[in-house]
């Protein structure tokens, strides 16, 4: 269901770098491993992404103030090295991360947040932790280790709706940006 089709009058919209086949196959497989040793349920392969700004439930009358703010961005293509296994507790979610947040992402990231409070947005305050969710309820953390590096060239941010199905929700990218 795109965005134009959806009948709801407020959308769940965040932006996140969105992988291409070969680095989703890589961190489904990532995720598939995680679950086999954590438990937890492993976030489904079209659904991998890295989020950059979280907006949550917004007005789809307002949703070209985000699609401009996106637009005014000037960045570049970059590589994006995860090479970090986590885990969080008080949420039970067990990601993967850089050791080294490449400085364009960072810009993105800090870009993105001020396009969008020009548009009148706010977002969160606290700094910019890049990192993909891969397992959700996990039983325990996985194992301190460090993990091969799947190396992604970063070159799509897409503004992603998320939508509700039986079993979950399915994320709908609504719109998208070459970086």
């Amino acid at each position: 269901m795109s965005i134009a089709t959806a009948t709801s009058e407020r959308a769940r919209l965040f932006f996140a770098l969105w992988p291409d086949d070969s680095v989703r196959s890589a961190l489904a497989a990532l995720a598939r491993d995680a679950q086999a040793e954590c438990g937890g349920r492993a976030i489904a392969r079209e659904n991998l992404h890295l989020t950059l700004f979280f907006v949550g439930p917004f007005d789809r009358a307002r949703i070209a103030a985000l699609e401009r703010a996106a637009g005014s961005l000037r960045t570049t293509t970059f590589e994006l090295v995860l090479d970090r296994l986590g885990y969080w507790p008080h949420n039970r979610i067990v990601w993967t991360g850089a050791t080294q947040c490449p400085a364009v992402l960072a810009a993105l990231a800090t870009d993105l947040r001020a396009a969008l409070a020009h548009e009148g947005i706010a977002g969160e305050t606290r700094p910019y932790v890049p990192h993909l969710t891969l397992v959700r309820n996990a039983e325990r953390k996985p194992a301190a280790r460090r993990l091969p590096a799947c190396h992604w060239a970063a070159s799509e941010l897409a503004l992603v709706e998320s939508v509700p199905v039986s079993g979950g929700v399915r994320y709908d990218v609504t719109h998208a940006w070459s970086l």
